[in-house]
Order: structure tokens, then C-alpha cells, then sequence
């Protein structure tokens, strides 16, 4: 059986961390590990993060999707905007690009995503937004 959730707010740094107690809670139905909650709440930071600062150029009047989805043992989870968009997705998912070098941004997000994450894909229209779908698979207690 599956169970969804979204919610819409803000494109401001401050609700990032109200998305990622929003994830947690949702997943928390499926028993994760304490790793597997903070591995869920890592993704979503760098997700929302994203959206705000590079899709939205920190507009704080544009909002930021996030949906869940449960079924069976895994979490999906989306992030997008309606901002900038990504020119080009593959160069963006490497290590250490970044379209902000003067913010000095690390450009980590997405490998970070895919390191926590089991899943990770990333499509994008320039000018008209960007959608992470982030997948993990949690481990049911033997």
C-alpha cells in the first residue's frame, strides 16, 4: 500500500530545514535507522538548497515543491522549482561544478545527493525549472 504527501513553501534558506524534518517524519512510518534518517535529511537539504539558491537566485517569493511517496520498503521523494533550470544536467551532477563559484559553493550537491540516496534523477527545462526524484530503499528489521 502507498502513501503520499506534498507540500508547497516558500524559497527561503529558513524552511530547508522544515523540508527536512517533513521528509524524516514521512519516512519514519517505514522504522529507518537513525543513518537512514539522517542520509533522507542530507538529500533534502542539498535538494532544497538547490532550488532555492540556483533555481530561484534566493527569490523568496517563488516556492519549492516537495512530494513523498511510500510503497512497500521504499521512499521516493521529489524536489522541484519552477526557476533558472540547468543548461546542462550532466556537467551540473559532476563533482565540484558549480553555477555560483562566487558564493563560494562547494558544488557537491548533487554527488551528495547520490551518495545518500539510491536513486537520484535530475531533469531540467531551462528557464522553466528543475525536478530531483530521490529514491532509497529502507531495511526492514530482520
Amino acid at each position: 500500500m502507498s502513501n503520499i504527501m506534498e507540500v508547497k513553501f516558500s524559497a527561503k534558506s529558513e524552511n530547508e530545514s522544515l523540508a527536512r524534518v517533513i521528509a524524516a517524519s514521512f519516512a519514519a512510518k517505514l522504522d529507518p535507522t537513525l543513518d537512514e534518517i539522517a542520509d533522507i535529511k542530507t538529500a533534502v537539504s542539498e535538494a532544497v538548497t538547490n532550488a532555492i539558491i540556483h533555481g530561484y537566485d534566493e527569490d523568496e517569493s517563488k516556492f519549492v515543491y516537495l512530494k513523498c511517496k511510500l510503497e512497500g520498503n521504499n521512499i521516493e521523494i521529489i524536489v522541484e522549482d519552477e526557476g533558472n533550470g540547468i543548461e546542462d544536467v550532466d556537467l551540473a551532477m559532476q563533482p565540484l561544478y558549480t553555477s555560483k563559484p562566487e558564493l563560494e559553493r562547494s558544488g557537491m550537491g548533487f554527488s551528495v545527493m547520490e551518495s545518500f540516496m539510491d536513486d537520484v534523477k535530475v531533469s531540467s527545462i531551462k528557464n522553466k525549472g528543475t525536478k530531483v526524484i530521490m529514491q532509497k530503499n529502507i531495511n526492514l528489521p530482520k
